[in-house]
């Protein structure tokens, strides 16, 4: 059966690790009718933890896909991974759908990932809901977890459900909207009745606070709420749903999925009220880059967005894609706008964790599977003709931990890379590249636990050996002080011989501006003709600089003066002129090393600030200042990328495991003293190559 875009709904499933978002998305699957049977995470049989490294460490790794059909509605839920090595899936999630649960413990309320996750939605302004878990816990305290979420987010959640007790007393949850109570019911769904006397104060003051809610969608309602005081049914209805696609407001939902509990509830509010893909846009830039917004609109021409690539040992290349405009019909052919190639669509589906379902078209707000497309990537833009512009690709993180690895057997160099490819094409936020500095094959990732999870994966796929260690920093060169030099170049082999002279004078640069050449030549000194070859060989020479050959940046070279000889004289004699020319001059220049420094931001709990602030000083870290609210702690600081190399398992061990943190590239900055002496040291024996072609 084929559902038009009014009648499908797409939620995210996303919260801290541990927080039951399997859990939760395995029950709402069976409360739907999705599945006949709940499993548990324990029992390694879930819906969405179904590939074997999920299975073997509890916890989700891919962000899964399943589905429920409710009042002929189709409202596709993605379960996503809890630990930021795996924000990658999440991120994709968010990109796909409309709204947004995330799931908060009702025990511990706000943690590191719910913050980042939250700031990761508010920069889309994507509509989101709480689902406040686990509340039939004894430590479980509803209305003080909503406060916290009030006070870390300045937003204030509005209960749509809350729980009747908690602990051994707790029986289930209170139906806000609908003025329905729903009790727990051993291993069946929970059963609908009448509101228990002692609850119903509490109702009143949380339907008054729904009321006020919905009276913020829409200028008219707020007029007559304010005349009149309240707000009909069918208006409250209407109210919800304008505000909550304009994100004005947040719902909050209680519940404990492994006693079924809460999930009746959420699912009639979700078909209700939830945003339709009518209401969303996603972002197109054409080929002179102005961006534009594209509504998903059923009745213009196919478009979309392929937002996640899989392999399957059955199925094979598997292309999850989000249909943005039009509809896409099974054995059809498209265009690839990104790889400009036309595709043929063979078999689509739509799915239940792994168990494919078989579908004949998709309409516009929809995410299904294309299998088996060779060309087909993560993030290409498919439409039904070339119109120029492209989908822009998802948001991704930057990497934060890096390590070199090599086949221990020369011979399965090659099967590596493959398999490191393909692992690129699987996870964007994983890359893979050939360090021609080092001379080092480097991976890198969100964390430890992604890119352990990755060889271990290829080591038993492929069943070869691999060797890890620390990369090696990529340190640069550069000089301080004015200076110059000449060289002539001349060589003599019988016939035409080789010579070219040259003057010229180096100068430092500000820090990031990299090169300038200033061709100061005049009289025809050197023939116009010479001077390529000039410049290259300053940009050869600067590949290697004179302290640890490191390459050499932030420096003006002006070539002066020099000589030439009419028979013997040529670009290349010119070049290598040139190129040991800049050399000479950078020993006189007062050579510095320069490390990269990157900017760091750490999330940890205010329990661990003052260890984690005393290991960034060891580290030679710069505090530029932290904020703290909600139990959690944000430190910004500026620290060398060479003390950064295993942060991500210092952190863990600091933090047991709690700390979370993003890095990006600042700026390099000079280095000396013992440290310089190391560095250089460690350098030793690197022999540099250049042919005199």
């Amino acid at each position: 059966m084929s559902y038009t875009t009014e009648n499908i709904k797409n939620i995210s499933i996303a919260g801290h690790g541990g927080t039951g978002k399997t859990t939760l998305f395995e029950r709402i699957l069976f409360a739907g009718g999705g599945i006949t049977k709940p499993e548990t995470v324990e029992s390694g049989k879930t819906t969405s933890d179904y590939a074997a490294e999920e299975i073997e460490r509890k916890i989700s790794i891919h962000a899964a896909l399943g589905h429920v059909i409710l009042r002929d509605k189709k409202m596709n839920f993605f379960d996503t991974p809890g630990s930021s090595d795996f924000t990658g899936d999440v991120i994709l999630s968010f990109r796909s759908c409309e709204f947004a649960l995330v799931l908060v413990d009702g025990r511990d309320g706000v943690q590191i990932e719910t913050i980042k996750l939250w700031r990761n939605l508010e920069g889309r302004e994507k509509p989101r809901g709480v689902f406040l878990s686990k509340l039939d816990d004894e430590r479980a305290d509803f209305d003080k977890v909503l406060a916290t979420i009030k006070e870390k987010f300045k937003r204030e959640p509005v209960a749509v459900t809350f729980p009747m007790g908690k602990g051994a007393s707790y029986k289930g949850v209170i139906d806000v909207l609908n003025g329905k109570a729903y009790l727990v019911q051993g291993d069946g769904l929970e059963k609908e009745g009448p509101i228990p006397d002692e609850y119903k104060e509490a109702f009143e003051a949380a339907r008054e606070k729904l009321i006020e809610a919905a009276a913020e969608g829409d200028d008219t309602l707020m007029e007559k709420y304010v005349d009149q005081g309240s707000l009909s049914p069918e208006e409250m209805h209407t109210g919800l749903i304008e505000a909550l696609a304009e994100n004005k407001f947040v719902p909050a939902f209680a519940g404990a999925a492994l006693k079924n509990s809460g999930l009746v509830p959420l699912l009639e509010f979700l078909c209700d009220v939830g945003p339709s893909p009518l209401t969303a846009k996603d972002t197109a830039k054409a080929a002179d880059g102005t961006e534009t917004k594209i509504p998903i609109d059923p009745a213009k021409p196919f478009s979309g967005l392929v937002i996640k690539t899989a392999y399957d040992q059955f199925s094979g290349k598997l292309s999850w894609v989000k249909v943005i405009t039009g509809k896409l019909t099974a054995d059809s052919e498209t265009h690839n706008v990104s790889e400009n190639k036309k595709e043929r669509i063979g078999k689509l589906y739509t799915c239940q964790g792994k168990k494919l379902e078989e579908v004949k078209e998709l309409a516009a707000g929809d995410v299904g599977i294309i299998t088996k497309s060779a060309s087909m990537r993560t993030n290409d833009t498919l439409s039904a003709a070339d119109t120029g512009l492209t989908f822009l690709p998802l948001r991704l993180p930057e990497p934060v931990h890096s390590v070199a690895v090599n086949a221990s057997a020369k011979k399965d160099e090659d099967k590596l890379g493959e398999a490191l490819v393909r692992s690129t094409e699987e996870d964007r936020t994983f890359r893979y590249q050939f360090n021609a500095e080092t001379h080092e094959t480097v991976i890198s990732g969100m964390g430890e636990l992604q890119l352990n999870i990755i060889l271990e994966k290829i080591k038993t796929g492929l069943k070869i050996d691999l060797e890890t260690h620390v990369p090696k920093v990529a340190y640069r060169e550069t000089i301080i002080k004015k200076a110059g030099a000449e060289y002539t170049h001349k060589k003599q082999t019988g016939g035409h011989g080789q010579y070219g002279k040259v003057v010229l004078e180096i100068a430092p640069l500000p820090r990031g501006e990299n090169y300038q050449f200033v061709n100061a030549i005049f009289g025809g000194a050197i023939p116009k003709n010479y001077i390529p070859g000039v410049e290259k060989g300053i940009v050869e020479g600067m590949a290697h600089g004179t302290m640890a050959h490191y390459p050499v940046v932030d420096v003006e070279v002006k070539i002066v003066d020099g000589k030439y000889h009419p028979v013997d004289s040529s670009e290349l004699s010119f070049k290598l002129a040139a190129r040991n020319a800049f050399r000479e001059a950078m020993k006189q220049a007062n050579p510095t090393l320069l490390e990269p420094v990157m900017n760091l931001t750490v999330f940890v709990e205010e329990k661990y600030l003052g260890d984690v602030m005393s290991d960034l000083s060891g580290k030679r870290g710069k505090i530029h200042g932290q904020d703290s609210a909600g139990g959690i702690a944000e430190i910004h600081a500026e620290v060398p990328q060479a003390e950064l190399l295993r942060y991500s398992i210092d952190l863990r061990s600091i933090t047991s495991g709690t700390g979370s943190f993003n890095v990006t590239f600042a700026h390099y900055a000079p280095i000396s003293g013992r440290i310089a002496e190391d560095v250089i040291k460690a350098r030793e024996g690197f022999k540099v190559t250049e042919t005199e072609e």
